[in-house]
């Protein structure tokens, strides 16, 4: 059997994994857009966060069974499509994640100045699709909209001085960047209160021990409803009474350093404002209505505004469509039964989900391991329904790529690009210098 995995971040390696560790002998290869592989792994993870890639190493592993191929630099819908890739493989299972994000939906929210957090971390984590993106630091006051660990991380990165990330991964055109930043204000907002933010505990705790930044919180968004201390003592999340200490803390705090983080809750934007760049992020204070577990943030007619010329909007992910495949909109996933996609038509040829363009952003990266073995699981159940004609595999969507002039990469390429970068940083005391362009990449590989 013969099967691609499109998208080669977790939940395409995990795919492979449980694939290649069936009883079933299965070929399978990982076909990757960029040169590169792993992902959310290589360019979402925050550099100073550096032992959460080292499920690299995990992946390398499985990319060295025999039965394993990684093709890079060959991208869905461009260099071949889903009628290819049923004339090569019995099955194909897409794992291409969430790669854009979600709008606010607000007027002026795409005035200059304001920008997604997909771009901002692309862009420090030195992706070649954001390389060449522009953010003004120069102003004093930051505005994060949102209340998870992306945008906790975009806080520590705008929070942190150059010394702390000089010794990371980051991307050196935006360490540069950031060296130059005036921003000494940070506001990270969420339109519920302290119960309902998403950040886990161990960012929050990271966030009051910054050596240039101390986080504050008004002690008058602590004072909880009955139903907010229902949440709060809930067993099944105890992360929330850890995270609600934590607030406690930022709540007495003085400022003692050069920057602070203000975390802003009941507040919803409207507007943001400006001549010719953002000037100005219109916001509506809320009250929460609802059960416990099911609160909804309303919005209460009073307004407040913050002076900014950055904001940067961390609100969800959301999947692309892929050629051929069906796709829901409002979800922004693959429509599926347990990872089986559902076509109206791909001419038998079987279609399969996982990771987030299956279930949504939802998880750590560990969620996916789980979340592709049920792919997996729903994949070999099926294998009676499967056209058992012999398939050519990779010996044939290579030469389709070769033939369209596309210069495939392989995980021996990739090995040699990754050694290339971590030369590249020796000297600077990084564990490595990222190439930001394909060109570059595709250059390293053949040397």
């Amino acid at each position: 059997m013969r099967v691609a995995i499109v998208g080669s971040g977790p939940s395409g390696f995990y795919a492979a994994e449980a694939l290649l560790q069936s009883e079933h002998t299965t070929e399978v290869d990982i076909l990757e857009r960029l040169p590169v592989p792993y992902g959310l792994v290589r360019y979402g993870v925050a550099p100073d966060h550096p032992r959460l890639k080292d499920v690299a190493d995990t992946y390398a592993a499985i990319a060295r069974h025999p039965r394993f191929s990684f093709i890079g630099n060959a991208s869905f819908g461009k260099d071949f499509t889903l009628k290819e890739l049923a004339d090569c493989y019995h099955a194909v299972i897409f794992a291409t994640g969430a790669a854009t994000d979600r709008k606010l939906g607000i007027p002026g929210e795409d005035i200059q100045g304001s920008h997604a957090a997909t771009s901002f971390v692309g862009w420090y984590n030195g992706h070649p699709d954001y390389r060449d993106l522009e953010f003004d630091l120069s102003g004093e006051s930051a505005v994060i909209i949102g209340q998870g660990n992306v945008a906790i991380d975009v806080c520590r990165i705008l929070a942190k001085s150059t010394d702390e990330l000089r010794k990371t991964d980051i991307a050196s055109h935006a360490l540069d960047a950031l060296a130059d930043s005036r921003i000494r204000e940070i506001h990270l907002i969420g339109r519920r209160g302290p119960v309902q933010a998403r950040f886990t505990t161990k960012e929050l705790r990271e966030l009051g021990q910054l050596s240039e930044c101390d986080p504050f919180v008004d002690p008058d968004n602590l004072l909880l409803s009955e139903t907010c201390k229902s949440e709060l003592s809930d067993v099944r999340e105890p992360a929330r009474a850890r995270n609600f200490e934590i607030f406690r803390t930022f709540a007495s705090r003085r400022q003692e350093k050069p920057k602070c983080c203000r975390v802003h809750f009941f507040l919803s934007p409207r507007e943001a404002r400006g001549e010719h760049r953002l000037e100005e992020l219109v916001l509506e204070r809320t009250r929460l209505a609802g059960a416990a577990g099911r609160q909804e943030a309303v919005g209460t007619g009073k307004t407040v505004s913050i002076k900014t010329g950055l904001m940067i909007r961390s609100v969800g992910y959301s999947g692309l469509p892929l050629e051929g495949v069906p796709f829901d909109e409002k979800l922004g996933t693959v429509p599926n039964k347990d990872g089986r996609a559902t076509m109206t038509s791909s001419n038998g040829f079987p279609v399969y989900v996982t990771g987030w363009i299956k279930r949504g952003p939802t998880g750590i990266i560990g969620t996916n391991r789980a979340d592709s073995m049920a792919t997996v699981a729903t994949l070999l159940a099926d294998l009676p329904n499967f056209n058992s004609q012999p398939r050519p595999g990779r010996e044939a969507s290579v030469s389709l790529l070769a033939q369209r002039s596309v210069r495939s990469v392989s995980f021996h390429d990739w090995e040699t690009i990754d050694q290339a970068e971590k030369a590249r940083g020796l000297p600077l005391g990084k564990p490595r210098e990222k190439f930001t362009r394909i060109s570059e990449m595709l250059a390293a590989s053949s040397t």
